[in-house]
């Protein structure tokens, strides 16, 4: 009679478990009101990272002046400054080995060796 007792017992617990819906996982309470924006941010492309600083250069041109020159990996990118404190303006080359420029400024060279155009006039200048 113990064992009938249990095997009853045992079966009316897998129907009330049953009952609850079959699911096996937790319900998940969450106090927080939905991302709107979930969905965006989901199907949103690859943000493309700018490229790495291969060197940084202070020169020395031709008129005792000094500019610091940035320039990137993949060799079509530099940053120019012609004061240390000024915001630095981007120049790009249209191909590797092609002068940087952004029409009103064109740096061609590499780090140690740089000519400056600007207003016209060209500064040769070295690291």
């Amino acid at each position: 009679m113990h064992k009938t007792s249990l095997s009853i017992f045992a079966a009316t617990a897998m129907l009330s478990l049953s009952a609850c819906g079959g699911s096996k996982e937790p319900e998940v309470l969450d106090s927080r009101a939905p991302d709107p924006l979930a969905s965006q941010i989901a199907n949103a492309p690859a943000v493309e990272l700018p490229p790495a600083i291969a060197a940084r250069a202070t020169m020395r041109c031709g008129d005792n002046s000094l500019v610091y020159v940035d320039f990137f990996q993949g060799e079509e990118l530099v940053n120019f400054r012609a004061e240390e404190g000024d915001a630095p303006i981007p120049l790009e080359a249209e191909a590797v080995g092609q002068p940087y420029t952004n029409g009103e400024i064109t740096v061609e060279g590499n780090a140690q060796q740089v000519s400056v155009t600007r207003g016209g006039s060209t500064l040769n200048c070295k690291a």
